[in-house]
């Protein structure tokens, strides 16, 4: 393989894991801004005013209590957890939108960089591992509050969301 065919092949394969980082780096730019793993598959997306956040995630939650049956309590110990999680997810959506940028200008230079790519993608890449780790740890907090019937309710929630099989 020639130089210039081996840089071409690797130039579309950078691009292709950028595409997939963006793509994973947008989820969790909607899961900050609209307050929940739910409203992503909803298709809503929040102008960021904290007042509009915070109506929204009540708003999904609201939903989601009624179809785990959530308690009283439990309620109580759930919407803290949450707006936690979503303050701490908020600033990897800045962070994004700077990886974002970066990509775009290395991508409009005159002399493709693949360095930049990479750079942009590596960034991409980290803020998608530091929010699915938080989302994680979301789950499980809320997982340890809930009964185990509940937890198959929300894990049969979560799988009509995701249209998986066994909902």
């Amino acid at each position: 393989m020639t130089n210039a065919i081996r840089r071409l092949f690797l130039n579309r394969y950078t691009a292709l894991a950028f595409i997939a980082g963006a793509g994973l780096s947008a989820g969790v730019a909607a899961l900050a801004q609209s307050g929940g793993m739910a409203a992503i598959h909803h298709g809503m997306m929040m102008s960021g005013n904290p007042a509009d956040m915070s109506a929204h995630v009540d708003h999904v939650l609201k939903h989601l209590y009624v179809e785990i049956n959530a308690t009283d309590a439990q309620k109580a110990q759930i919407d803290p957890l949450v707006k936690q999680a979503i303050a701490d997810l908020m600033p990897l959506h800045t962070q994004a939108q700077s990886a974002h940028t970066q990509f775009f200008q290395a991508l409009t230079q005159p002399t493709l960089d693949p360095n930049a790519l990479e750079a942009a993608r590596e960034a991409h890449m980290q803020l998608a591992d530091q929010a699915s780790k938080r989302f994680v740890q979301l789950i499980g907090d809320v997982g340890n509050v809930l009964t185990p019937s509940q937890r198959q309710a929300l894990a049969s929630h979560l799988q009509k969301l995701h249209g998986m099989p066994g909902s």
